[in-house]
């Protein structure tokens, strides 16, 4: 998704973050991409264009990002973080193929358990795993 530069300074100065070059372009990425990079897909994709950006930018950026909720991120495995510019619940799906990780829609403000009655929900996440369509044909 194509957004203006003056959008995404606009985006970050309503919370409070200086719009640097590396923020925007960071923030440019993750809205182009639409989907979960990793710190090193984000840096492979922007270094042969800016030459001295350094991944320790790149995660003091989304650590930012995170801090004033202009990013999520997301660890289906425990073991790698992605970062997801998809603000709203959604759920995801994580192809074991391919590794591609999609969106989907479910309701997930509408579920409650009567075993969380007395806690204190921060975050709410669901996951999914298994094969994508076009793994599944591949694979047929």
């Amino acid at each position: 998704m194509e957004v203006s530069t003056e959008i995404l300074k606009d985006a970050l100065q309503k919370k409070g973050i200086r719009p640097s070059f590396y923020r925007i372009k960071v923030l440019e990425y993750l809205h182009q991409v639409q989907g979960h990079p990793t710190v090193d897909e984000i840096f492979s994709s922007l270094s042969p264009e800016i030459p001295t950006l350094s991944k320790a930018t790149i995660y003091n950026t989304l650590n930012s990002f995170l801090e004033v909720g202009l990013v999520r991120v997301i660890s289906i495995d425990g073991i790698e973080k992605r970062y997801d510019i998809t603000l709203h619940n959604h759920g995801h799906f994580r192809c074991r193929h391919c590794g591609k990780i999609l969106n989907f829609r479910i309701e997930i403000d509408n579920f409650l358990s009567d075993d969380l009655a007395q806690f204190e929900i921060h975050e709410k996440n669901v996951y999914f795993s298994g094969l994508c369509p076009d793994c599944l044909n591949q694979l047929k």
